[in-house]
């Protein structure tokens, strides 16, 4: 990387003859500074390896502090971008300006998030490669974020389509799936030590499986798939038919449909992979507090990891095959165990649904006809219920106004505190997502399960004594009673009693009475479910894995990356009518024979075998779960990330320790996808030691969204906003009245404004100082064409302080600014230090234009030394008219290596300050004193003025109030 002009001289041949501020010099002086930084390399981060993964002279840059800023993956989008998009690239590109200036040594770079199911619908509709669209997007879009003069290392650019990087993807999902939590360890460990204990004996096998000797392959595969953090296994998911795929549970909406394409989304059982994040979730939670993330962000996370304690508790049930079965149930209310008087399985539960369902043939003897729905048996009566079930969203099963459904299952189990027998029900407000899937119903003290028991004419059992003075008889109550603060009543057996006790000792007394007879135990539940991580898609990333022919799931070895992606004719996954339900995917992939079935040597010692590839594609997010690691080490073709170098970028320091990017700056919008993924996948490379941060990103910016109004007619169509006229407070398209309503920007709303736009009218600089001015950064914000014009007077005048516009000579003197003049310039160089530190980019600006005015009302020529610090304050805003300003002052190395300007205190603080001194509470005297005066010394210069004196009359003093240095207030007696 060089920092001087040295390979050409950028401003001695302007491709314009005038000196005047305008869009064609703007636009001169930006193409040629840009085409120099590229040229010379000057935004090319050094590492400690000094280029990025390659061998190399480090000089000076590794020595400094580090300074990593990154910004979230932009997905290669064909209308390219529009002004709201770059709103979080300039920010950070002017931090990361100002960090250089400041004496870091930054890594700045973008790449694309390429994989997707945008591009493979694109490709669907045209016939179009997913990759000959999504190259040309990106394309178009790295045109458009060239002129916005971004200072990116665009050596380390990355594309998540590219083998390359995806190798490194899948070599990672190897890495998750040859991997188990150890809970002894508290962190993930090798495949390979889980074996070795049980091959050992020193850990036994779980449950049923017998001896891990005398397992056959098939069994032990499965075995080892309930501990390995990424696995397949037959389960609940989201099953869209309308896009042909199955969704991850963040991926639905609260309607119960499709974020991408707002389809249907239905319950279905299907074998899929899933990544085991479960297992990280107590540390997923815990070290959200080290991070510098909004706290609105840590709060979602928290509240999607949903931790819980209470019980697991084992309710007896006898099937009718004989066999014994247990319900069994996680509640944080454990306490109210005596008020339980039915429970409720959601409708998916394996006791209702497989072979071990405890659904009799017939109803028992005196079934309350309201129980029965109607039916002649229970399983018709179930299967009626689930597939209703079925077809409902999860918010739909739990809205609260609606009626409570449901049906008796024909069980009954025992509650083991009092040895009642209890009806056992399925009802769609009870979800497997949650805890077991099932629950004990207390009606007396939970809102859904009264409402439930009155529908089906159940007992209501007190168990809490009420403090509202309705009293314990429930007949008379219209609505459960739930409190933490009242005391326990009706809850004693011959072993135990909780009555008299609190919320707390009773549960404390309750669990271990459980935990002594082996019917339950205290313990922590999530909200938090497995990441689905199977997607019936073309354009994803392939999984590393192929199936014997006994159906057993082997990895490829690594000599085998990347595991491409073939070519196909037919992009799409089979598409269903949305609404139907009884549907299930076909994978694009899956009909391309000559790829999935193969004949491989696994490196195993078994030779050459028969192999079926895995069909299924990764999700979107696999790519952007690591990204932030490859660009510090882009062309490493052995290794994910060299150690030296992300242990430099990236491991933990002082205020930093789990390690991370210093700024991430993107929307929230992937408060539980993105950043809860990425976070997983951080914590399992840790753990097994290939990288030194457990955490990706230790600071998190949320940048607000610039908003347009959207203009529609009186059919509700968008009409183009460009067009409309304003009349007297109204608006006109067409002659016709239209509406007006503030939202977002975009191509199908018709008022979306691109910044080639912005940039040939005005210049990228003013673009870039109009969307940092235009707010505060984290705060959505309307977009107004005509309020550009401000920031491009802001550089004229700028142009013209330094430039004569007839000549193109510098006017700046080499005299010595006035004092009035120091004092404006440090004020600004010490507010614009705090203010570009501190992302508060829009009064950086207006402290910068205050001082600008300043030189300009003072009039004459600028002296050098305030010029030249005015062109550094502006230069991380305004990059293309700082290089040129600072080199026609004559310097030869590049504005953005420059030294930021440093504040004079002397100059920081007013010379004097005028304090008020008030008597009786009016004023009667103003003084002129220093801004450091003490409190004393204020109080003697105020009673020693003679106005003051003169209204005190001679009076004594009750009190003398003072707040240095601007006010003393002084009570008579």
């Amino acid at each position: 990387m060089s920092e001087n002009h040295s390979a050409a001289e950028p401003a001695a041949s302007p491709r314009t003859t005038s000196f005047r501020y305008e869009a064609a010099l703007a636009a001169d002086i930006e193409a040629r500074w840009q085409d120099f930084w590229d040229a010379e390399g000057t935004y090319e981060a050094t590492g400690p390896e000094g280029g990025p993964g390659a061998a190399g002279e480090a000089g000076d840059a590794a020595a400094r502090p580090k300074k990593y800023v990154m910004d979230m993956f932009p997905y290669p989008s064909g209308s390219g971008l529009h002004v709201g998009h770059p709103l979080g690239y300039i920010a950070t590109d002017v931090y990361a300006r100002h960090a250089r200036m400041t004496g870091h040594n930054v890594l700045h770079t973008l790449g694309f998030d390429a994989f997707g199911l945008p591009a493979e619908q694109y490709a669907v509709q045209t016939g179009t490669h997913p990759r000959v669209s999504t190259e040309a997007n990106m394309e178009n879009m790295t045109a458009q974020l060239r002129r916005l003069g971004l200072g990116h290392d665009k050596r380390r650019s990355l594309a998540t389509m590219d083998p390359e990087y995806y190798k490194w993807t899948q070599w990672i999902f190897l890495q998750i799936f040859n991997s188990w939590y150890d809970d002894a360890a508290d962190r993930a460990r090798p495949i390979g030590t889980l074996v070795e204990q049980f091959e050992s004996g020193e850990r036994e096998t779980p449950g049923d499986w017998g001896p891990w000797s005398e397992l056959n392959a098939a069994q032990r595969a499965d075995l080892l798939g309930e501990y390995r953090l990424a696995y397949a296994s037959d389960a609940p998911v989201n099953w869209c038919p309308g896009l042909g795929t199955v969704l991850a549970n963040e991926e639905v909406t609260a309607e119960g449909r499709s974020e991408r394409g707002n389809f249907p989304v239905f319950k279905a059982k299907l074998r899929q992979w899933n990544m085991r994040i479960t297992a990280y979730a107590d540390r997923l939670l815990n070290d959200l507090d080290a991070l510098d993330w909004p706290e609105a962000i840590k709060l979602q996370q928290r509240n999607w990891i949903g931790r819980s304690e209470g019980a697991r508790v084992d309710f007896p049930v006898h099937a009718t095959s004989g066999a014994d079965r247990a319900v069994t149930v996680f509640t944080t209310r454990q306490d109210t165990l005596f008020g339980a008087t039915y429970m409720v399985l959601a409708p998916e539960h394996g006791l209702v649904s497989g072979p071990d369902t405890i659904v009799p043939d017939a109803w028992p003897e005196g079934t309350h006809e309201v129980w029965t729905g109607g039916y002649a048996t229970p399983a018709e009566a179930v299967a009626a219920y689930r597939k209703q079930a079925a077809a409902k969203s999860d918010v739909e099963r739990q809205a609260e106004a609606k009626d409570k459904t449901g049906v008796f299952t024909g069980a009954y189990a025992v509650n083991p505190v009092n040895g009642e027998q209890v009806p056992v029900f399925i009802a769609d407000y009870v979800l497997m997502g949650y805890g077991t899937g099932a629950i004990m119903a207390v009606p007396a003290h939970d809102s859904r399960d009264f409402a439930f028991a009155r529908a089906f004419e159940l007992p209501i059992r007190c168990v809490v004594e009420p403090t509202d003075g309705r009293g314990t008889d429930t007949a008379t109550w219209d609505d459960a009673f739930a409190s933490y603060d009242a005391k326990t009543v009706n809850s004693a057996n011959d072993e135990i009693s909780l009555d008299g006790l609190g919320v707390t000792e009773a549960k404390a007394r309750i669990t271990e009475w459980l935990e002594r007879r082996g019917i339950g135990e205290g313990t922590v539940n999530f909200r938090l479910r497995d990441w689905l991580f199977s997607r019936q898609r073309y354009w994803g990333e392939p999984f590393p894995i192929v199936y014997d022919e006994d159906g057993i799931a082997h990895p490829l070895p690594e000599s085998m990356l990347p595991l491409e992606l073939p070519e196909v004719e037919d992009y799409s996954p089979r598409t269903f009518d949305p609404d139907d339900a009884n549907t299930s995917p076909e994978t694009p992939l899956s009909r391309n024979g000559d790829w999935v079935n193969v004949e491989l040597d696994l490196g195993d010692g078994r030779g050459v075998r028969k192999f079926r590839r895995e069909t299924n594609t990764m999700p979107n997010w696999a790519g952007s779960c690591w990204y932030e690691l490859r660009y510090l080490d882009p062309r490493n073709s052995e290794r994910l990330v060299d150690p030296e170098i992300e242990r430099y970028w990236m491991g933990p320091r002082e205020g930093q320790p789990h390690g991370g990017v210093d700024l991430y700056v993107g929307g929230a919008e992937h408060a539980v996808l993105h950043l809860l993924y990425a976070r997983f996948w951080s914590k399992v490379l840790h753990d097994l030691g290939h990288i030194s941060s457990a955490e990706p990103f230790h600071k998190l910016y949320n940048q607000g969204m610039i908003q347009a109004y959207v203009y529609r007619d009186s059919r509700g169509i968008a009409v183009p906003a460009a067009e409309v006229e304003e009349r007297d407070g109204t608006y006109w398209y067409g002659g016709e009245q239209v509406t007006r309503l503030l939202g977002k920007m975009g191509k199908s709303l018709k008022n979306a404004v691109t910044p080639d736009e912005i940039c040939a009218e005005y210049g990228a600089d003013t673009l870039r100082l109009y969307e940092m001015a235009m707010g505060p950064l984290d705060v959505s914000r309307p977009w107004d064409t005509r309020a550009v014009v401000g920031q491009f007077r802001l550089l004229q005048r700028l142009w013209r302080n330094v430039v004569d516009e007839t000549t193109g000579e510098v006017t700046v003197v080499d005299s010595e600014p006035d004092e009035a003049t120091l004092r404006a310039l440090h004020k600004a160089i010490d507010g614009v230090s705090r203010d570009m530190e501190a992302l508060r980019f829009n009064t950086a600006i207006a402290k910068i234009t205050e001082l600008n005015n300043h030189l300009t009302k003072a009039g004459g020529p600028v002296p050098r030394t305030v010029a030249e610090r005015l062109v550094l304050l502006i230069a991380p805003l305004a990059p293309h008219i700082a290089e040129e300003l600072w080199y026609k002052l004559g310097h030869r190395t590049s504005v953005a290596h420059a030294d930021f300007p440093v504040a004079d205190p002397a100059y920081v603080v007013d010379e004097t300050v005028t304090c008020v001194v008030q008597v009786k509470g009016k004023i009667k005297a103003r003084l002129e004193v220093s801004p450091s005066i003490a409190d004393e010394e204020l109080e003697a210069l105020a009673l020693a003025e003679d106005a003051v004196r003169s209204a005190l009359g001679g009076a004594g003093i009750r009190k003398v109030i003072v707040r240095a240095p601007k006010l003393v207030n002084i009570v008579p007696a």
